[in-house]
């Protein structure tokens, strides 16, 4: 699976990692289905409490009111533009998901009222000269999970 990453939501995300430093963030991915198996992520929310220097937790709380302006925005076609999946940060870590992280993905591609198929989850981090970089980890049902294709795209023209 490919997922692309536009330079403006690259840079988004870029200020508020820099911003946290050290510390952990994350949120949630909102997309566009672009052909079979490639997606671009059209949006993300950054939740900037929740996390310390080795652990992030997401507040469900939160994502409600963004997910819906990004439904309404985009008219409600759902096969076009939908929930892909979370992300956070390992500042202080190499970006591959901990068991704690896989865990967590599994119960939202198992639970039957956020009716996923998949769910990814976007690792980031800042190397040592501030670039982001990240992996991607496509999760299924019945604890299966492949990695995907991180592809950070240039501005548009």
């Amino acid at each position: 699976m490919e997922i692309f990453l536009p330079k403006e939501v690259a840079y988004k995300l870029t200020k508020a990692l820099d911003k946290a430093g050290s510390k952990e963030i994350g949120g949630i991915l909102m997309g566009e289905y672009i052909s079979e198996a490639v997606y671009r992520i059209k949006d993300l929310t950054i939740q900037s409490d929740g996390g310390t220097y080795s652990f992030f937790e997401r507040i469900v709380e939160g994502i409600s009111n963004p997910l819906q302006q990004f439904f309404q925005k985009t008219k409600y076609d759902f096969t076009r533009f939908n929930y892909l999946g979370e992300w956070h940060s390992h500042p202080n870590f190499a970006p591959y998901p901990s068991s704690t992280d896989c865990k967590s993905m599994w119960e939202i591609v198992e639970d039957s009222s956020v009716g996923a198929n998949f769910a990814i989850l976007m690792i980031v981090r800042l190397d040592y000269i501030q670039c982001l970089e990240g992996t991607i980890t496509v999760f299924l049902s019945g604890h299966k999970m492949f990695k995907g294709t991180l592809i950070q795209e240039e501005p548009s023209s």
